[in-house]
């Protein structure tokens, strides 16, 4: 028996070495997103992790010489394929679309313009490859206009990598064990009263400190964090303390951190709220804003030496794209430093083989 097990194994001895390094792919993933899911790195890991395991899948599935099980695979990759080209080739409709109904349901600021410049952008990106009005320069001018392309394709994989983050983000494990929930502040409305936005992080908040307390638990502390803007007649933490108290909560189960202007400033001062309240830096804390929010709030987190991570609200689809931009472009900024040096090595490059080209060192 033995000796035919070995058999069988040495024979597909290839497929099983794919199969372990699929595996060893997606155990280090989930390792590193478990340990640390506030990781930007976890989304390459999971990336490398499906590439495997469509390899994998391939393999598998060819190597059944099943001939309608091959021909549905196929079908399935095709329409796969199409899918994506197609998204991608009328993606420019959808911004539009956003940007309109952006513009017709919200404020008209230049922030909730975001997806009409993109939308923009796109089209006119589209023809300029349909016109190739650059064809008949010289191929060494041509390599050095390939430059803002190879730029523009980094920041569309680092865009994709801050995605699959901000995805696997909102199915953090909940643990319902928690001794504060630290609620995020928003801007006021009439610079008193609790916007709906804001109202939405507070009522996801209590609904998490009930379900605790009903799997039997104690009652976590809410830890209301936003300070007093210029132009608000309150302190944001008061205002969501009223209307928390105004939704049952008790006045004694309520914290206030009343002095923080951003949101890496909600997070310092709130972990010493929460620390000084308890004793020690040992306490369990989530901290709770817009789903589109949570991923760079947890960086911000990570940087203040708060170990929490957050739990998201729930936010309308139509403004989560132009939302997703503008926290994408800020988590950018964090790691500017990293990006502005990727972006010159590419130019960098393209200028290098611009020069052999002109030089004639290539052919």
């Amino acid at each position: 028996m033995m000796i035919r097990i070995f058999e069988i194994l040495n024979q597909n001895r290839s497929f099983i070495i794919l199969s372990l390094i699929m595996l060893t792919s997606f155990a280090v993933f989930l390792i590193s997103w478990l340990k640390e899911p506030r990781r930007l790195l976890n989304g390459i890991l999971f990336t490398i992790f499906l590439l495997m395991l469509g390899v994998w899948l391939t393999v598998m599935i060819l190597s059944t010489s099943i001939r309608p099980l091959i021909l549905a695979y196929e079908i399935i990759i095709v329409l796969f394929i199409a899918a994506i080209t197609l998204m991608a080739a009328f993606s420019w409709l959808f911004f539009l679309w956003n940007a309109y109904i952006v513009w017709k349901r919200e404020s008209h600021t230049l922030s909730n313009l975001l997806t009409l410049f993109i939308g923009i952008g796109i089209i006119v990106i589209w023809l300029i490859a349909l016109i190739g009005p650059f064809r008949n320069l010289p191929s060494w001018v041509r390599i050095l206009l390939y430059a803002p392309t190879g730029a523009l394709d980094y920041l569309l994989f680092v865009a994709y990598d801050f995605l699959v983050n901000l995805t696997l983000y909102q199915i953090v494990p909940r643990q319902y064990d928690q001794d504060y929930l630290i609620v995020l502040g928003a801007g006021l409305s009439h610079g008193e009263t609790v916007t709906p936005l804001l109202a939405s992080r507070i009522n996801r908040a209590i609904e998490y400190a009930q379900k605790q307390v009903t799997k039997g638990r104690k009652m976590p502390k809410l830890i209301m964090s936003g300070g007093k803007g210029g132009d608000e007649k309150v302190s944001e933490a008061q205002a969501m303390t009223e209307y928390a108290i105004a939704r049952g909560i008790e006045p004694n189960q309520i914290l206030l951190e009343d002095h923080s202007k951003n949101t890496f400033q909600n997070m310092k001062f709130s972990a010493q709220v929460a620390a000084k309240d308890f004793g020690s830096k040992d306490y369990r804390a989530k901290f709770f804003s817009n789903n589109y929010h949570i991923f760079r709030a947890s960086l911000y987190a990570k940087a203040a030496g708060l170990n929490a991570n957050g739990v998201g609200c729930y936010t309308r689809f139509y403004f989560l794209p132009n939302a997703i931009v503008r926290e994408f472009a800020a988590v950018l900024l964090l790691k500017k430093k990293r990006h502005i040096v990727a972006i010159l090595l590419i130019i960098l490059f393209f200028i290098i083989y611009a020069l052999f080209d002109l030089t004639g060192l290539i052919h």
